[in-house]
């Protein structure tokens, strides 16, 4: 048997296996490439997975994906606040005549009178001669106490008197005395000479004390 001669390498130009065309190919997976990335673009982003069920079996629902083209809510409108009344100006306003003013009251110009001051022992004095009046007894014994009372009163009020009364005080309550000697019979005279001069002492009393005219 024979051995077969090795076979000679056919040209570049038979018809053995093609080489690919790696321009062709790399210009076509480019292309591939960004078809991909602008289909990716285009499609709506993939939704949050679904939250886990909760022990209650409530599951929550999926939020809405935000859409690109919402409009922001709008905000409560503004209260429209009462704008001012416009006060008339003096020049619309109708001319009117001044009212006229009213007078003044006219002062009086009689002084202010004082509250009367009456001297010290009148009151006291005083006192003593309408005790005697309100009960001076119906018999003369009983007239004669009487008379003696306002005696010692009208002493006890000349003791505290101011001078311009006290000498009045003093004679009054010496009739009183006169007056209850009489009565009683330790003076045998006649009571009623004594009433006048009594009476006289009374009227210049008053008159001291502001009493009487």
């Amino acid at each position: 048997m024979t051995e077969s001669e090795p076979g000679t390498p056919s040209a570049p130009g038979s018809s053995g296996t093609r080489r690919p065309d790696w321009a062709a190919v790399g210009a076509l997976a480019g292309v591939a490439a960004a078809l991909v990335a602008l289909v990716a673009y285009l499609l709506p982003p993939d939704a949050p997975p679904p939250a886990p069920a909760s022990s209650t079996g409530w599951t929550p629902e999926p939020s809405p994906p935000p859409s690109r083209t919402s409009t922001p809510s709008p905000g409560p409108e503004p209260s429209p606040s009462p704008s001012p009344s416009p006060s008339p100006s003096p020049s619309q306003s109708p001319s009117q005549s001044p009212s006229p003013s009213p007078s003044p009251e006219p002062v009086s110009s009689r002084p202010v009178s004082l509250p009367t001051v009456r001297p010290a022992g009148c009151s006291q004095a005083s006192a003593a001669v309408a005790a005697y009046r309100r009960d001076p007894g119906p018999t003369r014994a009983a007239q004669a106490d009487a008379a003696n009372l306002a005696y010692q009163g009208l002493m006890r009020a000349g003791t505290d008197a101011d001078p311009p009364v006290r000498p009045t005080i003093l004679r009054l309550a010496q009739g009183f005395q006169e007056l209850s000697f009489r009565l009683s019979g330790i003076v045998l005279a006649d009571p009623n000479e004594v009433i006048p001069d009594l009476n006289a002492d009374l009227q210049q009393l008053n008159r001291l004390c502001g009493d009487g005219g």
